[in-house]
């Protein structure tokens, strides 16, 4: 049985160390115990997953501050391969939202591969998160097999941890009703299948629905590794959207994936469209 629980100690700090390791790979930048320790001593949240005494899995979080309130900034979530298929991220993000609860915290963020359709997944459609800025190139090159070849944009979520649209997401789970004009919002990137691969068709920067979708591949790990020049192609044709809709007002409020092939898309919303995910003025 898998147990979470906070790590304080440099034992525990070193097994978080080791999952990063399996997870990013070798030569990544990981973060070394000393760093996790001082952290969870001072604000920081640091959960592991830990499955006969060994940690299968971790979150590391940081106190931050963002216009004038106390936050915390998410800077780590890792799973072993090996045990992805048991909901360990969903559940690990859970303790981490009842730890920053008891701080008094409302605000999570954290940055992610917006290519990266599993975690699209988790943030928005399991955990209710939005999000309504892109960093280009965030981190610059970086090693191991998650950055091979392409820029490293990021996508930052902003997890209102106390508000409607996320306790709907999370407790209990559900599944959520669309509306037609959701289900027929109109693609900002047409797309066709070649092969194995979904490639990217031309993307419109125009459209002017309230409701618009980007749609982006599965195996985006396996794309850079088989065909870098394909996951390039997908890195600037979603920026493209992303940076034009978001600069127009458009926000990320949700992720619907095709199980069958791991592709989804991304649903982006204006002017009350987003009216069920959106956070409570503030």
């Amino acid at each position: 049985m898998t147990e979470l629980r906070d790590l304080r100690t440099v034992a525990d700090c070193r097994g978080a160390v080791a999952v990063q390791e399996a997870v990013w790979g070798p030569g990544s930048e990981i973060v070394p115990a000393s760093v996790l320790l001082v952290s969870a001593k001072r604000g920081g949240i640091l959960i592991g997953a830990v499955r006969d005494d060994a940690i299968v899995g971790f979150v590391w979080s940081m106190p931050g501050w963002r216009e004038g309130r106390p936050t915390q900034w998410s800077h780590m979530l890792g799973v072993l391969p090996d045990r992805r298929a048991e909901g360990l991220g969903r559940q690990l993000k859970l303790a981490q939202r009842d730890r920053a609860l008891a701080q008094g915290i409302d605000l999570i963020e954290w940055t992610f591969d917006p290519l990266q359709a599993p975690n699209a997944h988790l943030n928005f459609s399991a955990l209710g998160a939005t999000a309504g800025t892109y960093l280009v190139d965030a981190y610059g090159s970086m090693p191991g097999p998650l950055h091979r070849g392409t820029a490293t944009d990021r996508l930052i979520a902003e997890w209102w941890i106390r508000e409607p649209h996320v306790l709907r997401r999370i407790d209990p789970p559900a599944l959520v009703a669309h509306s037609r004009d959701v289900l027929d919002a109109p693609p900002a990137i047409a797309v066709r299948f070649e092969g194995r691969w979904l490639r990217s068709d031309g993307v419109d920067l125009d459209l002017e629905a309230r409701r618009v979708v980007v749609p982006v591949p599965g195996a985006f790990t396996a794309m850079q590794q088989d065909a870098l020049e394909l996951a390039q192609a997908w890195r600037l044709a979603t920026r493209a959207a992303f940076t034009a809709y978001f600069s127009r007002g458009y926000r990320a409020v949700d992720f619907y994936l095709d199980r069958q092939h791991g592709n989804g898309q991304y649903l982006l919303a204006r002017d009350g469209g987003a009216a069920p995910f959106t956070p409570a003025a503030r």
